[in-house]
């Protein structure tokens, strides 16, 4: 394979990355907007069932 048939290889391979990144991105950002328009009021709900950790008395707060 000759050096330019390899660069321009290498080039489209760019291209695509380029553009699939750009597709991501732009897809994401629609889904968002639409989440954001369909679920203005409520909060997001935890994507964990553990519960909260109990907070730690410092010495100011014992005070």
């Amino acid at each position: 394979m000759s050096p330019g048939a390899l660069g321009a290889f290498l080039l489209v391979l760019v291209v695509v990355f380029v553009l699939g990144n750009l597709w991501f991105h732009l897809v994401e950002s629609l889904l968002r907007g639409i989440k954001r328009l369909l679920l203005r009021d409520q909060e997001p709900q935890a994507w964990h069932p553990l519960p909260p950790e109990p907070e730690e008395k410092t010495d100011v707060d014992q005070k």
